[in-house]
């Protein structure tokens, strides 16, 4: 199966912006790979915000007051004999026009990395950009038939009907992400392993559910030689840090997913341990600082 990697319109294999980025937590071997963009409008950033002070927000990060890019990121763990695939990216959808995403499958090629010896897939929750690459035609076949698929059984349930009374999403996605989720739990069910509120995939990869975000909303905690990391999911966007109050339009169950980002980033900032995040800029390695009920967003320094 031949895939191209490049962007579209330019020319040859090789893509001029990084798309992976290697580091190690203790003997634990990180890949963080982009899957792309998706471009969403900015009052998704906090629906519940003023708008001057949305707009004004903006305008202090340098970045456009309608529609922003929002980086999308993957994580895959090497650990012992198993290799774990942290969410698999948006897939492709053809009722939403997010052409800059779904490209973790190729980008994983890329990076040498064969479905095939992938042996766990962690999913934070059952959102569609972190599910749907699973969904792309003839990916379920390269994967090993014993793969093991953990997933908070709270997260399952949500999905069998869902609340989107919350939420505040651009049209045409709730449908999406409807049909996305009830495809994937019909045709990975025989593979999924549903935990309650904490389960070790392997020694130092441990996977969390916080809910908020969504019922079954998960991180992952990474642990070895007393190196730590956490990927977050969704539960902390690149505003969240200044404004942890604000809405993010994809949240159902907003006061609760404020609620685990406060607590989350506390607890980063005290033990000083790494974060990666969904949407944060790739490669989004980063600290939190906290000064009062602020925190801060700390890039790490570029392991070349």
């Amino acid at each position: 199966m031949s895939l191209d990697t490049s962007y579209p319109g330019r020319p040859g294999s090789d893509e001029l912006v990084p798309s992976r980025y290697a580091l190690r937590v203790g003997e634990i071997d990180v890949l963080v790979v982009s899957d792309g963009v998706l471009s969403l409008p900015g009052a998704m950033l906090g629906h519940n915000a003023d708008p001057a002070a949305r707009a004004a927000w903006l305008e202090d990060m340098f970045l456009p007051p309608d529609v922003l890019e929002w980086a999308l990121n993957v994580v895959v763990v090497r650990s012992g004999s198993r290799t774990i695939l942290i969410d698999a990216g948006l897939g492709a959808d053809p009722d939403l026009n997010l052409p800059r995403a779904g490209r973790t499958v190729q980008r994983l090629e890329a990076a040498g990395i064969d479905l095939a010896s992938v042996t766990d897939v962690v999913l934070t929750h059952l959102h569609m950009d972190h599910i749907g690459g699973l969904l792309i035609n003839g990916v379920r076949d390269r994967l090993r038939p014993d793969l093991r698929i953990h997933l908070a059984a709270a997260e399952a349930k949500f999905w069998e009907n869902p609340d989107f009374s919350r939420v505040s999403m651009p049209p045409g996605f709730p449908d999406a992400l409807r049909r996305a989720a009830k495809r994937f739990l019909n045709e990975y069910d025989s593979q999924m392993r549903p935990f309650e509120t904490d389960y070790e995939v392997t020694p130092g990869v441990l996977v969390h559910r916080t809910g908020g975000h969504t019922p079954g909303h998960s991180v992952v905690r990474l642990a070895s030689g007393g190196d730590r990391l956490t990927f977050a999911g969704d539960a902390v966007f690149q505003v969240g840090f200044e404004h942890p109050d604000w809405y993010n339009g994809f949240e159902h169950d907003p006061e609760e997913a404020a609620r685990v980002r406060v607590r989350l980033l506390r607890e980063l900032a005290a033990n000083r341990e790494s974060l990666v995040a969904t949407h944060l800029s790739f490669p989004s390695v980063c600290h939190v600082a906290v000064d009062g009920d602020v925190f801060r967003w700390v890039p790490g320094p570029w392991e070349y």
